[in-house]
């Protein structure tokens, strides 16, 4: 009987053992993964401003698209391109570019879309000045107006300008809505051929901007599905197709010739994107919504899960 009981009591105090053992080593495991996450957000160190990180992505923002800008500058100055092309040319690729940069700004930030927007603010005064007459600048009216009148910069590139800007500092790079309005806006400017109902429109050119302004949606959602900031699903495609079908339409109207395409085509993809993005349950539809993720998060997410 004693054998059977100084046995027992061995096992016992043997499985004790193990099981401490094991609860060490879980503890151990555990501090481990705590000591990596806290090492991972050291990265974005608190000591850092995220003010600060914006104001630097904003600096190459700008740097990015004005040297982009400058380029067909220079372009129309020499006259090396037709200037109507040269003006397509400035409209589709500034925008598409300015819209590149977004991923750089971080996500605790409420002043980034205000910060990311300055360089367009800053085109938005260039552009007035120049179409008043107050400065000139004749590389801006050679690559920006269709016949060199200064005064042509008070209406498309102005409402460019302000499409741009608004889209940034309302929508933010969390809603598929300024995915809608910037890639119609910028994508879409082709426009060869006469229609009946609008001289100063097409057929085809309404169907080139339907296709360009579709696929750049596509592309820019995959781009910012990336980063985490907007779903990626067949119902969002169909909901980007139905927005830029309607925002080319509305451009080939009479409306858009007396107001101007620069103003109707955002305002339409405004319009119909939120309710076609409501309707399907598509979320942070403007940029009140939270914003969870950025560049740093997913590159400390990375790191964490490839630790483990």
């Amino acid at each position: 009987m004693n054998i059977i009981s100084s046995s027992a009591s061995g096992t016992s105090t043997a499985v004790s053992g193990s099981n401490l053992a094991q609860s060490k080593e879980g503890q151990l495991q555990v501090n481990e993964i705590e000591f990596v996450a806290a090492k991972a957000r050291s990265i974005d160190s608190p000591t850092e401003s995220p003010v600060l990180r914006d104001a630097g992505a904003a600096v190459l923002t700008g740097a990015t698209a004005l040297a982009v800008l400058r380029f067909w500058e220079e372009v129309g100055n020499r006259a090396l391109l037709d200037q109507k092309l040269c003006r397509k040319l400035v409209h589709i690729t500034v925008g598409l570019v300015y819209f590149l940069m977004w991923p750089l700004f971080s996500a605790d930030d409420v002043y980034a879309p205000f910060l990311a927007s300055i360089v367009i603010a800053f085109n938005i005064i260039k552009v007035t000045l120049i179409g008043l007459g107050i400065v000139k600048d004749d590389g801006v009216i050679n690559s920006m107006t269709r016949n060199g009148d200064p005064r042509e910069l008070l209406k498309g590139p102005l409402y460019y300008a302000c499409a741009m800007t608004l889209a940034t500092v309302i929508f933010w790079r969390t809603s598929p809505i300024s995915i809608a309005v910037i890639c119609n806006l910028c994508a879409g400017d082709v426009r060869p051929y006469k229609a009946s109902f609008n001289p100063d429109k097409s057929y085809a050119g309404s169907i080139a901007m339907f296709l360009a302004g579709f696929l750049a949606s596509i592309l820019y959602m995959c781009y910012f599905h990336l980063f985490g900031f907007v779903e990626e699903s067949w119902t969002m495609v169909i909901a980007f197709g139905v927005t830029s079908l309607s925002a080319a339409i509305v451009e080939s109207l009479p409306i858009s010739t007396r107001l101007d395409d620069n103003l109707t085509v955002p305002l339409a993809s405004v319009l119909i994107g939120v309710l076609v993005f409501y309707y399907i349950g598509a979320r942070n539809l403007c940029c009140m919504s939270a914003d969870s993720s950025d560049i740093s998060a997913l590159v400390q997410n990375q790191m964490f899960l490839g630790r483990f």
